[in-house]
């Protein structure tokens, strides 16, 4: 068995494909058309994971509730510095700056997409 996705309901479609795919850099790999849905597959540059947003017909003005039970998608980062440039560049803000996460020069950070969902970057340091 392996783990395939994990799926997230969107409010505006074009909002968080640019957000996965621009800062993110995740690829936009299959779109399938439900009855009442759209369905956007998104791939890491490995294709070691992927995301699925739905994009329903019929989505609540104010968005969806995220509830309290969902903590976060995370991501590897190569640099934070390098990431930061990017992210200001694209106009997205950190919720959590990068911090030391060890002491030994790892780093996180958090931020989050156009639904609220909580994001984590990880800039690991190999020894």
């Amino acid at each position: 068995m392996r783990f395939l996705h994990s799926m997230i309901r969107v409010k505006n479609i074009n909002e968080s494909l640019k957000f996965y795919t621009e800062l993110l850099d995740m690829k936009l790999i299959e779109k399938h058309r439900l009855e009442d849905c759209w369905l956007y597959f998104l791939s890491d540059e490995l294709n070691s994971c992927q995301i699925e947003l739905t994009y329903n017909d019929e989505t609540p003005a104010e968005g969806y509730t995220l509830g309290n039970g969902f903590g976060h998608f995370a991501f590897e980062v190569g640099s934070l510095k390098n990431f930061t440039e990017k992210m200001n560049a694209l106009g997205y803000k950190y919720l959590y700056e990068p911090f030391d996460l060890n002491g030994k020069g790892s780093s996180i950070a958090f931020i989050q997409d156009p639904d609220g969902y909580e994001i984590e970057l990880i800039e690991k340091v190999i020894w």
